[in-house]
């Protein structure tokens, strides 16, 4: 694709990202509109980026930072204006695309959430010691947060990859070593 060549194929593809948006209905980060939009159809992430910067320019979409606790992530999502836009103009968009975006979206939704739902990271206080943070999110918000302190880059790192995999199972017994008498 030919970011001057093709006009319909620029607005199709801008479009496309309001049509996803639109299904999501809730605030989502860069990469994680991104991975949808791949998962759709085949996009320069350079393109991809300048289709956000038009739709922002245009107020068809918003972009706003959260505060995660230290961590502001730009998170984006369509405004008023961008669903009447949509309405307008989602006829432009493939039929088979449409199926495409309805049949895998709730699969590729499913996943990001997940992904996004369970979080670890480590920041160092000074050179072996670490502060070690696992979450759970639902929602834009924080369920779960438990904050430890590790000795060494590999402890944490181990706790954190522990997390990711297992907080399904970690967390639960958390909760009913809380609510213990």
């Amino acid at each position: 694709m030919k970011l001057t060549s093709d006009n319909e194929t620029l607005a199709e593809n801008k479009v496309l990202i309001l049509y996803i948006l639109n299904k999501i209905d809730k605030p989502i980060t860069n990469d994680a509109l991104l991975q949808l939009v791949l998962s759709i159809t085949d996009m320069n992430y350079f393109y991809f980026q300048q289709f956000l910067l038009d739709l922002l320019e245009n107020k068809y979409i918003e972009i706003f930072k959260e505060d995660d606790n230290e961590v502001f992530e730009s998170v984006y999502r369509i405004t008023d204006l961008g669903k009447q836009t949509l309405e307008l103009t989602k006829d432009m968009i493939p039929g088979i695309i449409k199926l495409k975006v309805d049949s895998t979206f709730k699969d590729e939704l499913e996943e990001i959430k997940e992904a996004v739902s369970i979080v670890s990271e480590f920041v160092p206080i000074d050179k072996n010691d670490f502060n070690v943070k696992c979450k759970i999110v639902e929602n834009n918000r924080i369920i779960f947060e438990v904050d430890v302190f590790a000795g060494s880059r590999e402890h944490a790192k181990t706790i954190c990859d522990n997390w990711k995999e297992n907080a399904e199972n970690i967390y639960p017994k958390i909760i009913h070593l809380l609510e213990e008498n």
